[in-house]
């Protein structure tokens, strides 16, 4: 077994954060959204359900499509979620009603974002050595945040020139194209081989590998499981009603320049929380993460300028982003890297649970109060429920 140079896992690590730069088109619902509301005259629940039903699709079928990729490698399952994905933003054109608009855009699409997505970071991952975990996952994640930094302005400026059928026929030939081409330079390092790690210092093994059977009987996993979800669903909540929130909050029109704002500070938590995670260890930066996360949820309601809601964006995209790359390093220290897709996968899915808790919360607050007051303090307590249970994550005992 040698040690090999690594530039096909950087070209791979690329690719991967390409897929999700595409992917990241979910992340410009809140714009969309509004625009359904104010044009079409859908309640704000009716707006939310299609990205809700895509949210929860993508987090249970990267279940599958984790596992696949185990199997068959990235390439061909990223590659069916690319021309899924695609497809339902094209078919979403022709949606005239919430109900046709969650087949397409949320079951379709969602379909497709699951398979694109567990195919992206474990194949990266797999290309380096165990310290670097933490910041391949971030850089690999930061994509889908990245994206809305041209994906909110570009999608704004199509609805204001060209309306909503003609915005979702673009972003689907965009996402068509973009996926295909960055899915066929994904694949797995080959058998045998060993990261490069830097002179005088020593190759550290990944965690001891457990099936998803033998995690899913574990501690650990539970707890996991159950922080993802508790600490995703502010920034969920936020992602869908953040332009509607600068409206009602500040009286902000421009909404779709905190989706940008967002974006911005959800790739760099991304990025940071996986450097952080490596520096300061997995655990204590979750623990981190939650309580800056909850203060700012408790002081959301306060937020009614747009210096304010600019600020407290900011915090709740630095924060949220960084889960998305604490959860996989943790997965893969704790449970192993062989089965890492299905193994993520699966803890995932508590990410797709808050999907629809934190977009049907706002929406069901908004609905009835006018406001998003309550969402903000349910939110919040559920950031601290989850800092309580970061304590009692360790990492599993031995598999026997």
């Amino acid at each position: 077994m040698s040690v090999q140079r690594n530039v096909s896992g950087w070209m791979v690590t690329l690719a991967a954060l390409g897929i999700n730069l595409i992917l990241g088109i979910l992340y410009s619902w809140a714009i969309i959204k509004k625009a359904l509301v104010d044009d079409w005259g859908w309640s704000n629940t009716e707006a939310s359900l299609p990205y809700m039903v895509c949210v929860a699709l993508l987090a249970f079928v990267t279940i599958l499509g984790g596992r696949l990729q185990d199997k068959y490698g990235p390439k061909i399952i990223a590659l069916i979620g690319g021309i899924l994905f695609g497809t339902g933003l094209l078919l979403s054109a022709f949606a005239k009603n919430p109900t046709v608009m969650v087949l397409t855009f949320g079951v379709i699409s969602g379909l497709g974002m699951g398979f694109g997505y567990a195919a992206a970071t474990p194949c990266a991952i797999k290309w380096f050595e165990p310290r670097k975990k933490g910041l391949i996952a971030g850089i690999v994640v930061a994509g889908i945040g990245l994206s809305a930094i041209y994906i909110g302005p570009l999608t704004a400026y199509l609805l204001r020139t060209s309306g909503i059928e003609h915005t979702f026929m673009f972003l689907g030939i965009l996402a068509l194209v973009g996926l295909i081409l960055f899915s066929l330079l994904l694949k797995n390092p080959p058998a045998g081989y060993v990261p490069l790690v830097k002179k005088n210092r020593p190759i550290v093994a990944h965690g001891e590998d457990f099936t998803w059977q033998q995690m899913i009987k574990t501690r650990p996993f539970i707890l996991l499981w159950l922080t993802y979800l508790l600490s995703a669903t502010a920034g969920l909540m936020l992602i869908g009603h953040i332009a509607s929130i600068a409206d009602i909050q500040a009286g902000w029109q421009a909404g779709f320049v905190l989706v940008v704002i967002l974006a911005i500070f959800n790739t760099s938590g991304r990025i940071l929380g996986g450097f952080l995670s490596d520096t300061i260890g997995r655990t204590n930066a979750l623990l981190m993460v939650f309580v800056i996360q909850a203060l700012n949820m408790f002081a959301f309601s306060f937020l009614d300028s747009i210096p304010l809601l600019i600020a407290g964006t900011a915090v709740a995209g630095l924060s949220y982003g960084a889960l998305f790359a604490l959860f996989p390093a943790t997965t893969a220290d704790f449970f192993g890297i062989k089965n890492l897709g299905v193994n993520y996968g699966l803890i995932f899915t508590g990410w797709g649970v808050a999907g629809i808790v934190g977009p049907l919360l706002g929406g069901q607050v908004a609905d009835l109060t006018g406001t998003y007051n309550v969402s903000y303090v349910v939110a919040g307590i559920m950031l601290l429920l989850g800092a309580l249970l970061v304590k009692f994550i360790k990492a599993p005992a031995k598999r026997i």
